[in-house]
């Protein structure tokens, strides 16, 4: 009977002060922040998680709000730009700057847009994007990539189609029917999927969004495959740092047939957040979240909306799932580099890709 689980290519306030105590987790954090955020208006510039000392981190833009972020128990920060006006600088690229191999984010620990450009944005569209930076002023920084940004389709355990190798993200439920959730352009790519080149089918691909989103729902049709909510943490190496070698990466390889790590659930992260990443081509791999509601200008189509992240992938690793102990955050979409090149990555919020296709984890 076959075996397929998910893989993807995240001090007590003082009593006397009668404040709540600092989120343990980056996840608690993550909810915490959002339940601050509605009660700060226009004032509110984006928060992280401070994961050395353990602490959520609010960016505001006056000591009022500030006082409200402490009340909450958390720490406050006061900023020069707000959520609004750097909101406000994105559009504006969007509008005049959505150039191929460019990408920006939002980065609350410096409170500005990041833009970055790959090797492939130059002449006309690189002087496009330059004036459209610059008259954002110091809202927006423009970085320069050595390495281009794109989807890391070839070919977590690994799942074949005819056209591409790609990674399993999350086994997922709906309608009562078991589905395979992996990374849209996976799924735009292949209709019939199997676990080894060649192989008889498993799932076939019922929907998917890409460009714009990331995701793709494949439903089983081999009655003979087991399809637990785990992640195949491939034996020991499930401590990788994103610039190390695994022994593993690059194998192009199928099922892991290693330690799985049970998902029970589904979050969104926040900024800081220590999370790994499982694929079929580099294993297991773990970074951190450096921002949120990234947009990213493939080749192929601007995603809106992705998770960033220190941790490297490689071609074959797109949609493997990144997570954080049973916590399921994302599905692997793009990015720059590669596991021996500092590489970063692009990952499709599972929580809406959840909602959007109406599959729940199982």
């Amino acid at each position: 009977m076959a075996l397929i689980t998910a893989v993807l290519t995240v001090p007590s306030a003082d009593a006397a002060t009668g404040q709540p105590p600092d989120p343990p987790s980056a996840t608690l954090a993550a909810q915490r922040a959002e339940e601050i955020r509605t009660t700060l208006g226009g004032e509110e510039a984006g928060s992280y998680y401070d994961a050395e000392n353990r602490k959520l981190v609010v960016n505001v833009t006056s000591e009022a709000a500030a006082a409200k972020v402490r009340a909450a128990g958390a720490q406050a920060r006061i900023v020069k730009h707000s959520l609004a006006s750097l909101d406000a600088a994105r559009a504006t690229l969007k509008e005049q700057a959505a150039i191929p191999g460019t990408s920006w984010a939002m980065d609350p620990r410096i409170n500005k847009v990041v833009v970055v450009a790959d090797p492939t944005v130059k002449g006309k569209h690189l002087d496009r994007l330059t004036t459209a930076t610059a008259s954002l002023g110091e809202r927006v920084t423009l970085s320069h990539s050595p390495h281009e940004l794109r989807p890391v389709i070839a070919g977590g355990d690994a799942i074949w189609g005819s056209q591409a190798r790609c990674s399993l993200g999350f086994n997922v439920v709906k309608d009562g029917q078991p589905y395979v959730l992996t990374a849209g352009h996976c799924a735009k790519a292949v209709q019939r999927w199997s676990e080894q080149m060649g192989g008889s089918e498993i799932a076939v691909t019922e929907n998917h969004k890409f460009p714009g989103a990331d995701f793709g729902l494949a439903k089983y049709t081999a009655a003979d495959v087991v399809h637990p909510s785990a992640v195949n943490l491939y034996s020991s190496q499930g401590k990788h740092s994103s610039g190390g070698d695994d022994g593993g990466g690059g194998s192009g390889g199928g099922g892991g047939g290693g330690n799985m790590q049970t998902i029970t659930k589904a979050a969104d992260p926040i900024v800081g957040q220590k999370v790994r990443r499982s694929g079929s081509t580099t294993h297991v791999r773990d970074g951190e979240v450096t921002a949120l509601n990234v947009t990213a200008n493939y080749q192929e189509g601007p995603v809106e909306g992705l998770i960033q992240t220190t941790v490297c992938a490689e071609p074959g690793d797109s949609g493997g799932p990144l997570f954080d102990g049973d916590t399921a955050l994302g599905l692997t979409s793009g990015g720059r580099g590669s596991c021996s090149q500092k590489g970063e990555t692009f990952y499709q919020p599972v929580r809406a890709a959840l909602e959007k296709t109406g599959a729940k984890l199982g």
